[in-house]
């Protein structure tokens, strides 16, 4: 595949780069110097060590410790903090890390739309719409626009959904340079944040639950859009060679003819840039297809699949990796933030990182040869019972494996921490972590690999049925506070519901969070006590930020539900979460500040009118296993919306055959991020209609069922 930038104005870079050459000579002008002064400055930032001033990475710094050392908001005087001020966004995915530099706040809501909002005006000074869902074609099937942006040299980097990685002016707002991270027919998309180091940055994709794909990450000259290197995460096929020797070792990890049937380990999330190695360390994804029987014939660990993995920043080259799953069969990717400190561990200071993935277990690596310090579970673990620190797998539980049956166990695919990131405060040495507690059943009753067929065109394809489900449980989630040395919780909170909120450590001793119930808190860091709470009107799942300007600290946020939440509309329906009336806002917060925000409109979902209706089990089945694997994503477990998409069962359309029609089959709502789905035939789409009808009716007739429990089975 070539790799060719599409340069937007080499003529501006031209006179930017001689620009930049003639204040490096001696004698420039004070106005020359104050501007070399400020480079230091946003450069500064990035380290781990840096004061605090600006927020300009997805983490803030390298390490991705979310956390500041700003202080002054503290736990004496949080219960002063109000809002300064508010930006109300249109409808598209407001789950994103924002970030700050040199008093201007940068974000990408929707379809990766960015925007620069003056801090101590709140007035948007510029937006920028890459027009993705247009470009993205089978690629809207999955993912809901950026979770971050990143920030280099005056430039504000965002991916696209469609595979574009684009540099902006952070004045005009206006593209520098923009390269294609892979090809237009490629199955894959974008979701996470680009990272940015040494003068570089970094992008990885998504796709491996939909299809056979090799994961792999791209760097580019942060200046000028040039490819610099490439790194796959699993290997091709042989008769085409190998690309490097880490290719040729991880192949002998696979069995079969693995090339025909999957692959996987996409990096759609984690990437952390070591600074004191020179290196960078990639969290990968699951097996293409989950199922281990159909993807490598159960045999082998599958390198470098779920695995972290080290490579020179300079080359991208391989040095050293760390597998949490060998053999990952559940969706336990290593796709979860990880997070670099230096900590004394029995007397002696290391260099870690640490994470804390979906499989439960808190890790702590050695970052320099991968070595596993020590793992423990950090919520109910019952897939395994430990890790054992020899040989660094985990003792899995018999039957997990799915081998004799359908098994039950804890944690499940969305994992017991999702993306949204944990946070660590080198204060108190404690990491703050979004914990989720549900649990899972998985069958491949009848599923073999003779059998197994990708369902094409991005549709989800695990190779396993599963269902996920609360039980009933009142306690879905926890805030735990992590001690990383003495590997137990210092102290947690019980959450209504999984989910919750990335979160922020800060030097005040406070830790920020949101809730899907529209709360965003601060706690003693030392304690977990609640200090302040604000209503933000709308569920707060993205990552807060802390910044300074002009001797001012603010603190922003970004309400409203998106991504992966919505599928779980039935937990989240107590809260009223609705796609088309949810509020959607950039909130900024300051001490002494007395914004108010607008009363929320109670919302309760109402079926449309539909006097044709009549029940057909066979059609709504078949209507029902489409839905699983094209539409639940986004549009909710049982057609029950929870934000990130509409309600379907209160929209009409369904109950036209010509407006259902244009809008599933013609794609008349792309430019909404309403992917097309030119291939459906009339019988799917009858299918489909009759299933999304009949949810209808039993909201109409009011039954308990639209409130209940959360159980979705994409592998039918």
């Amino acid at each position: 595949m070539k790799h060719t930038p599409r340069y937007a104005a080499p003529r501006l870079m031209l006179v930017a780069a001689l620009a930049l050459a003639l204040t490096s000579c001696k004698g420039g002008s004070a106005q020359d110097a104050d501007g070399a002064e400020a480079d230091q400055q946003w450069l500064a930032q990035l380290d781990d060590g840096s004061d605090g001033k600006d927020w300009p990475a997805f983490g803030r710094t390298y390490g991705e410790q979310h956390y500041s050392p700003l202080n002054q908001i503290n736990d004496g005087n949080v219960d002063q903090l109000g809002l300064a001020w508010s930006v109300d966004l249109p409808p598209g995915n407001p789950a994103t890390g924002p970030i700050e530099v040199d008093g201007t706040v940068y974000l990408a809501s929707g379809y990766s739309v960015v925007r620069a909002i003056d801090v101590e005006t709140g007035k948007v000074k510029w937006t920028y719409d890459p027009r993705a869902p247009e470009a993205s074609g089978i690629k809207l099937r999955q993912g809901w626009g950026s979770r971050g942006i990143a920030y280099w040299n005056h430039k504000v980097i965002t991916a696209t959904q469609d595979g574009r990685l684009i540099a902006i002016d952070e004045k005009t707002g206006k593209p520098v340079w923009t390269a294609e991270t892979f090809g237009k027919d490629d199955p894959l998309f974008i979701s996470g944040p680009p990272r940015v180091f040494d003068g570089k940055v970094i992008i990885g994709n998504g796709g491996s639950d939909e299809s056979p794909v090799r994961g792999f990450v791209t760097a580019w000259d942060a200046d000028t859009g040039k490819f610099l290197w490439k790194f796959y995460t699993v290997p091709g096929n042989p008769a085409d060679g190998f690309e490097d020797n880490a290719m040729k070792m991880a192949a002998k990890t696979w069995s079969g003819d693995w090339w025909n049937y999957g692959g996987g380990g996409s990096v759609w999330n984690a990437i952390t840039y070591d600074k004191a190695n020179d290196q960078i360390l990639i969290g990968t994804g699951n097996g293409a297809p989950w199922n281990h029987k159909i993807r490598s014939m159960g045999n082998g660990d599958n390198l470098f699949v779920c695995s972290i993995v080290a490579l020179d920043a300079k080359t991208g080259k391989y040095k050293w990796h760390y597998q949490i799953n060998p053999g990952e069969s559940w969706d336990f990717n290593a796709s979860m933030d990880m997070e670099l400190a230096d900590l004394e561990i029995d007397g002696k200071p290391r260099q870690v990182v640490m994470t804390a993935p979906k499989n439960g277990f808190f890790y702590v690596i050695d970052r320099k040869d991968g070595k596993l310090i020590s793992a423990e579970p950090f919520v109910e673990v019952t897939w395994a019972s430990k890790i054992d620190l020899k040989t660094g797998r985990p003792i899995e539980k018999p039957n997990v494996r799915y081998e004799n049956g359908p098994v039950t166990f804890k944690p499940t695919p969305i994992g017991a921490h999702s993306w949204m990131p944990m946070a660590f405060s080198p204060k108190t040495g404690l990491t703050y972590i979004p914990a989720i507690d549900l649990q899972v059943t998985y069958d491949d009753t009848g599923i073999t690999r003779e059998n197994f067929k990708w369902s094409g065109g991005m549709g989800l394809s695990p190779g396993v049925g599963y269902s996920i489900g609360d039980a009933g449980k009142k306690i879905t989630g926890w805030l735990v506070a992590w001690d990383p040395v003495a590997q137990k919780a210092r102290w947690k909170i019980p959450m209504e519901v999984h989910l919750n909120g990335g979160i922020m450590a800060t030097g005040g001793n406070l830790i920020f969070q949101g809730r899907p119930d529209g709360g965003f808190s601060a706690y003693n860091a030392e304690t977990g006590k609640r200090l302040w709470n604000f209503d933000a009107k709308a569920g707060v799942v993205a990552p807060p930020i802390t910044y300074r300007v002009k001797g001012k600290q603010y603190v922003t946020v970004v309400a409203g539900i998106g991504t992966s939440a919505g599928l779980f509309g039935p937990m989240f329906a107590k809260y009223g979460i609705d796609y088309r009336t949810q509020q959607r806002r950039v909130l900024t917060f300051a001490l002494g500040a007395k914004g108010t925000l607008p009363p929320k409109t109670p919302y309760k979902p109402v079926a449309f009118d539909d006097p044709g209706y009549t029940p057909d089990t066979a059609l709504g089945q078949k209507g029902e296993r489409i839905f699983n694997v094209r539409c639940a994503v986004c549009h909710g477990t049982a057609a029950i919306g929870g934000g990130t998409a509409p309600d379907l069962r209160t929209s009409a359309i369904p109950s036209d055959p010509s407006a259902f029609a244009s809008v599933v089959k013609d794609g008349a709502l792309v430019p909404n991020g309403m992917p097309q789905f030119g291939e459906f035939t009339q019988a799917d789409l009858a299918g489909l209609r009759q299933y999304i009808r009949s949810r209808a009716e039993v909201l109409r007739k009011g039954s308990q069922e639209d409130v209940a429990g959360s159980v979705m089975k994409p592998g039918d």
